[in-house]
C-alpha cells in the first residue's frame, strides 16, 4: 500500500495535497472577502436578502397602506363610510360621486387651476433664477463673487422673520396677487449650492475649449452646461414644484380673496377645519346635500392634492443619486 501511495505521489497532486492536510479549496466554496476591499461591496447571504427583502417590504407597506385607504374612502358611499365608523379599508360600494360633487361645485376646480399655475410659473423663474446664481458663483472670478456666496449662506441660517417678510410682500402692492405666492420664495440657497457644486464638477477643459472656439458664456451654460447638467436640473425643479404645489402659508398670509385660493389651503379650511368654503360667483361646495357627504368628499379632495406628485415624481427619482449626491460632494 505505500509502495503505491509512493508511486502515485508526484502524479496526483490533489491525493498529496489531501494527504498533508493543504487540499485546495473548492471553486464552487464562496470567495472570502478581501480586507480592503469593504463590506457592502461583497455579495449578500441569503439571510441578508431575505431581511432586506422583509424591510423593503415592510416600508412600502406603511407608504401605500395610507394612500390606498385614502383612495378607497374616496370611492366609497357616505352609508359605507358610517357603517364602517370612519376610513375604509376593504371596499364596498364603490362610487365617484364625491369626485363629481367638488369637481361641480366650482371652488376646488379654480384652486386646482391657481395651484398648477403658480407651481408651473414658480418653478420656470425659480429654477431659471438658481441656474444663473449658480453659474455665476461656479466661477472664482466672477464680480462679487464672495460676497455673494456670504450672503446666501447666510439666508440658510437666519430669516427676516415673518412680519418684515409681510410689509415687504404690502408694500410691494403683491397683496391679493399670485406674485405673493412665488416671489418670497422664489430662491431657495441649497438648491443653488446643489447647482454651484455641480457646475463646478464639470471639466473645465471642456469650457475652455468651446470658448477658444468662440462660443460666448450664454453660449457656453445653453448649450453645453445645461445639456450636462440635466439630472441636477430634474432634481432642483421637482424640489421647487413641490414646495409650490404644497405651499399654503403664504396664501394664508397674503391671499384675502377665497376665489385666488390654491388647492392647499383650500384642503386645509375644508378637510381640517370643516368650514364651507364660499363660492364667490363660481359656486359652493354644499355638503349637505348630494349622495355622498363628510369624510369621503374630504378625503377625494386629499386625493386630488396628492396626485400630481405622485404622477411627477416617478420620471424624477431615477436622477436622484446622481443629481443630489454628486451635486452635493463636488467641488
Amino acid at each position: 500500500m505505500s509502495t503505491a501511495l509512493g508511486s502515485n505521489r508526484g502524479t496526483h497532486p490533489a491525493i498529496d495535497e489531501a494527504a498533508a492536510g493543504t487540499a485546495r479549496p473548492d471553486s464552487r466554496r464562496r470567495p472570502r472577502r478581501s480586507k480592503h476591499r469593504p463590506a457592502w461591496e461583497d455579495r449578500p447571504t441569503a439571510l441578508g436578502t431575505g431581511a432586506k427583502v422583509i424591510v423593503l417590504a415592510l416600508i412600502v407597506l406603511a407608504v401605500v397602506y395610507p394612500l390606498y385607504t385614502v383612495i378607497i374612502t374616496s370611492l366609497s358611499t357616505t352609508a359605507a363610510v358610517t357603517e364602517a365608523g370612519g376610513l375604509i379599508t376593504v371596499p364596498t360600494e364603490l362610487t365617484t360621486a364625491a369626485y363629481r360633487q367638488i369637481l361641480a361645485g366650482g371652488i376646488v376646480t379654480r384652486a386646482t387651476m391657481v395651484s398648477v399655475g403658480v407651481t408651473a410659473v414658480g418653478t420656470l423663474l425659480s429654477t431659471t433664477v438658481s441656474i444663473l446664481c449658480a453659474y455665476g458663483l461656479s466661477k472664482p472670478t466672477s464680480f462679487g463673487h464672495r460676497p455673494i456666496l456670504f450672503v446666501l449662506l447666510i439666508t440658510m441660517f437666519f430669516g427676516a422673520g415673518m412680519i418684515p417678510t409681510y410689509l415687504l410682500v404690502s408694500n410691494l402692492g403683491l397683496i391679493d396677487t399670485y406674485w405673493s405666492l412665488i416671489l418670497p420664495g422664489a430662491v431657495s440657497a441649497f438648491n443653488v449650492l446643489l447647482l454651484r457644486n455641480f457646475f463646478m464638477g464639470i471639466d473645465p477643459g471642456i469650457t475652455d475649449a468651446a470658448r477658444i472656439d468662440g462660443a460666448g458664456e450664454w453660449r457656453v451654460l445653453g448649450q453645453i452646461v445645461l445639456p450636462m447638467s440635466k439630472a441636477v436640473t430634474a432634481v432642483v425643479a421637482l424640489f421647487y414644484g413641490v414646495g409650490y404645489w404644497n405651499a399654503f402659508f403664504n396664501a394664508m398670509l397674503y391671499i384675502n380673496d377665497n376665489a385666488k385660493w390654491p388647492l392647499q389651503l383650500v384642503l386645509r379650511s375644508y378637510v381640517l377645519q370643516g368650514v364651507t368654503l364660499p363660492g364667490s360667483g363660481v359656486g359652493q361646495v354644499d355638503v349637505a346635500t348630494g349622495a355622498v357627504t363628510g369624510l369621503p368628499v374630504k378625503m377625494a379632495v386629499m386625493v386630488l392634492a396628492i396626485i400630481p406628485v405622485l404622477v411627477v415624481y416617478p420620471f424624477v427619482q431615477r436622477h436622484f443619486t446622481k443629481g443630489v449626491i454628486f451635486g452635493a460632494i463636488k467641488g
